[in-house]
């Protein structure tokens, strides 16, 4: 756990820019004070930021997220970053939208496009890095829930800000054994609520259909099934009994195949496993089998193609 207290603006500054490239920070106090403490879980980051008032702006380029030494934003990860504000208020712009958040509010914005966060006043916030990879929703459906504000006391953030209040408040605890699993469930109770809210909303502003029953029995059964090596959109059409040419118009209609969908999912999963330090004493090639790939040069081809990076590479990077 690194805990930085900086007694000037300047000292913060170059904190940030450590830690993130290409952000603006600008601030109306001359007397500006804050401390962040940070804790870097395999290819997550956790910063929980008590600061004074200040402006963060990101310019429109790609792949802007945490820099992991040496030369990890070289790699173009994209990245995601949720920002759960605990104390205070925070202004969020981006995608055209502008929202507040205020204690119990969090929201989600992306490090590839531009965006700005406002701190009017004294603040502190909970900021999670993740990789992009990490949701499983398209491109123009993270539009849709980008600046849009998921609050504690309405639908699903009932669950998700509570959840992710408990980490904010026991940062310590996790460096633990099980500490990176805590953190990868927590983000996928968020992937819950974002995939509700994108199909609630995320239709309506795009003109696109929302997804059918059959494509959310489709996903589940392959998230289900991944170990499977004859997992294929046979095999899922059989399950669903519909035919493979109904089932590929069903992924069509999400701009998405079957095939890319088991290729993305298992690679998620095998990614997930590489950054987990219980499971270090076990072989990329072990990984691989038990999600469904047996291929190790199909897979650490595949690999690098998602994430810039072979699997071992990635792994060592990590570990080290």
């Amino acid at each position: 756990m690194e805990t930085t207290r900086s007694h000037d603006f300047m000292q913060w500054t170059e904190l940030i820019s450590r830690n993130f490239s290409g952000i603006r920070v600008s601030s109306p106090s001359p007397g500006f004070t804050a401390q962040a403490r940070h804790l870097h879980l395999g290819d997550v980051e956790l910063f929980d930021m008590l600061t004074d008032a200040h402006t963060v702006g990101h310019p429109n380029i790609t792949a802007v997220g945490p820099v992991h030494p040496p030369g990890g934003e070289g790699r173009g990860t994209p990245m995601c970053k949720l920002s759960l504000q605990l104390e205070g208020r925070c202004v969020l712009s981006q995608d055209g939208r502008t929202c507040e958040l205020r204690p119990g509010d969090l929201a989600l914005y992306t490090g590839d496009r531009e965006y700005n966060l406002e701190f009017p006043e004294r603040q502190r916030s909970l900021v999670v890095f993740f990789p992009r990879s990490y949701i499983q929703l398209r491109d123009d459906e993270i539009e849709t829930v980008t600046a849009t504000p998921i609050s504690h006391d309405e639908g699903l953030g009932k669950v998700a800000v509570p959840l992710f209040r408990q980490l904010a408040g026991n940062l310590d605890e996790l460096r633990g054994a099980h500490g990176q699993s805590l953190i990868r469930s927590s983000l996928d109770v968020l992937v819950t609520v974002l995939a509700d809210h994108a199909q609630r909303g995320g239709s309506d502003a795009t003109g696109e259909a929302a997804p059918s029953v059959v494509f959310h029995r489709a996903v589940n059964f392959i998230d289900a099934n991944l170990a499977d090596p004859e997992l294929s959109p046979g095999t899922v059409a059989r399950e669903l009994y519909v035919s493979v040419r109904s089932l590929h118009t069903h992924f069509a209609e999400q701009q998405l195949t079957v095939a890319s969908y088991i290729r993305s999912r298992r690679l998620s999963a095998i990614h997930s496993d590489l950054a987990d330090p219980q499971l270090r004493g076990e072989t990329v090639q072990a990984i691989s089998a038990r999600h469904g790939l047996f291929d190790a040069s199909h897979v650490s081809k595949a690999f690098r193609s998602e994430y810039g990076e072979s699997p071992r590479a990635y792994r060592t990077r990590l570990h080290r």
